[in-house]
């Protein structure tokens, strides 16, 4: 199915009636598709597993991220922190 950013707005229903037909949805914006809304139970699509896709655990490795709360902290505070 396509489906324009305004189908998604109006007709979300028959979007969603797509998706429990396990059928992906193509999202259109000015006429070019821009994204693929793809159903949760669909694990495969192009014969890949979605977990083999190279963007998930791309950042587990980053000793940064050992502790979250103070890596925010350092990302939130201001470029001329005072202190």
């Amino acid at each position: 199915m396509k489906a324009s950013v305004l189908d998604l707005r109006r007709r979300m229903a028959e979007v969603l009636k797509a998706l429990d037909r396990n059928e992906s949805v193509k999202i259109l914006y000015r006429g070019r598709e821009r994204a693929v809304l793809v159903p949760v139970g669909m694990t495969q699509r192009k014969g890949r597993l979605v977990k083999e896709h190279a963007a998930f655990g791309m950042w587990k490795d980053h000793d940064q991220l050992q502790d979250v709360a103070a890596h925010v902290r350092r990302l939130r505070k201001g470029r001329f922190h005072a202190g």
